[in-house]
């Protein structure tokens, strides 16, 4: 278990440092910089700018001297805001997270219960319900559900503001982000849970007179977990990643929107941190997720 930990914890570094590389060196083949704008600086100004964020060097004296400045803890300012990049990094992110762990802890919860509730009641009127739903949800990008969520409800209804705090407008976006990890849950479990209902440990344990309530969640159930925390690694990232354009759509000033800005705005700085701490977030997410396995069922080995 130690030595499989430290075998993924080393790849997980070698795969941040890829990331970090490709987003750099394709950043800087955008033609264009971030002090080019619709009135320029004078080249006096703009060569001060250069050599004060090390942007007259070349590119790849660049990304050493910033992968050295992040190592030791810099992830450097914005270069439009001049802001510490960590403090905005900090305080954005514990909007998102607020957004991102509720849609999937609801992700979660709902897709158990309705995937559960799919496989007990096979080929009867609750299932193809449910079969109807997961599909609609699973073809219906975030982005989509989010500008028809807030058409119908801010604009149509007047239920919620357009323009509002982020307590009066958390809803809408968790319900946006959800959508689609619960409806692919819920198929996992259904699928999980037929399979674990048919083998041969369920049978006996029916047989020797185990409540129904019983086989069904402490056995068949725990099984049927292990797909489901499998994907609850990349379904993290697409939460994450799907937060960027709900949270600009709802105009939630978390991450994702400050991510989307810093591209358009092409603020090197902050797409190159803002790129690292989410593939951080990613690999550790993913390294959790394997470690889960053993706790869920102790008879996976890691060889």
């Amino acid at each position: 278990m130690g030595e499989y930990i430290l075998k993924r914890i080393a790849l997980a570094v070698v795969s941040v440092a890829a990331i970090s590389a490709i987003t750099f060196f394709a950043m800087n083949l955008i033609p264009g910089g971030p002090f080019n704008k619709e009135k320029a600086a004078s080249p006096a100004v703009q060569r001060v700018l250069e050599e004060r964020y090390n942007l007259d060097k070349p590119v790849p004296q660049q990304y050493v001297i910033y992968m050295n400045n992040l190592l030791h803890g810099d992830w450097g300012v914005s270069l439009k805001t001049g802001r510490d990049i960590w403090t905005d990094i900090s305080t954005k992110f514990k909007v998102s997270a607020r957004l991102g762990g509720l849609a999937a802890i609801f992700a979660i919860i709902f897709g158990l219960i309705l995937g559960s509730i799919a496989a007990l009641t096979r080929n009867r009127w609750p299932d193809r319900l449910i079969v109807f739903l997961t599909t609609l949800g699973t073809a219906m990008p975030s982005f989509v559900l989010a500008t028809l969520l807030l058409l119908v409800f801010c604009m149509k209804l007047g239920w919620v503001p357009v323009w509002s705090s982020q307590n009066q407008s958390i809803l809408l976006p968790v319900i946006a982000l959800m959508v689609y990890p619960m409806a692919y849950i819920t198929r996992l479990t259904k699928t999980s849970m037929l399979d674990a209902l048919g083998q041969d440990y369920v049978r006996t344990a029916r047989a020797k007179g185990v409540s129904g309530v019983h086989v069904i969640f402490r056995h068949a159930l725990r099984n049927a977990l292990i797909p489901v925390v499998t994907y609850v690694g990349p379904m993290v990232a697409y939460i994450l990643t799907g937060s960027m354009v709900v949270e600009s759509i709802f105009t939630i000033g978390g991450l994702g929107s400050a991510f989307v800005t810093s591209i358009t705005s092409r603020d090197y700085t902050m797409i190159m941190a803002t790129t690292m701490f989410l593939a951080i977030l990613m690999v550790v997410a993913n390294l959790l997720t394997d470690i889960a396995y053993k706790i869920i069922d102790p008879r996976i080995t890691f060889d």
